[in-house]
């Protein structure tokens, strides 16, 4: 009866939030849909995809999440966009817990002693929907240039309160983790990892 009881109240909790909620996705692919102005990072909705190559056998996939940052856009001037991203090595997640325990040692990641990885932006060249942003990527003590191949997916009303404009990215890149001192197991696994990131917005002003 207890139980009944809890799922009937959470039904009548949620029953307004359903109510209000869109029938068709409010985000859609019209750059007309972008309101200049400050922006946050969705943790929520964010990940930072990473793939090596594993004995030559098999492509493994980990990601990061937790990840946080900020964005100045102004649909008039693209070009001076400014990205500040940082990356928590907590948010690591790999699908075999001992393998995020050891990625997290000194024999890769580091995280006690380098605890988050940093993407600043220092350049952004639009074409249409996509664009290069060049930045300043600052992992594992090592700070060198990385270009983004990034793509507009969207933008428009969120759903929940305060109901700020939202914008979405993605983005791809390639980067040599032997370069920025993660050389263990190179070549069993690949020096060379494809960086995917799936980033979303929330305008704050």
């Amino acid at each position: 009866m207890r139980y009944v009881l809890m799922s009937l109240a959470f039904t009548a909790l949620a029953a307004p939030l359903i109510a209000q909620m869109p029938t068709k996705a409010p985000g859609t692919p019209d750059p007309k849909q972008v309101i200049a102005g400050a922006y946050k990072i969705d943790p929520g909705h964010t990940q930072v995809i990473w793939e090596v190559n594993h004995l030559g056998f098999s492509n493994y996939l980990g990601s990061f999440g937790g990840v946080t940052g900020t964005m100045t856009l102004d649909p008039a001037n693209p070009s001076a966009a400014k990205v500040v991203v940082t990356i928590p090595g907590q948010g690591l997640i790999t699908t075999v817990p001992e393998l995020t325990t050891h990625l997290g040692s000194k024999d890769f990641f580091d995280f006690a002693q380098f605890p988050s990885a940093t993407f600043t932006s220092t350049k952004v060249e639009v074409n249409g929907t996509t664009a290069k942003i060049t930045g300043d990527l600052a992992l594992h003590g090592v700070t060198k240039p990385v270009t983004l191949d990034a793509k507009f997916v969207g933008a428009g009303p969120g759903v929940m309160p305060p109901n700020a404009t939202n914008v979405g990215f993605s983005a791809t890149t390639k980067i040599k983790r032997s370069e920025f001192g993660i050389g263990y197991g190179v070549p069993l696994v690949s020096d060379e990892v494809d960086l995917r990131i799936n980033a979303a917005f929330e305008k704050t002003s």
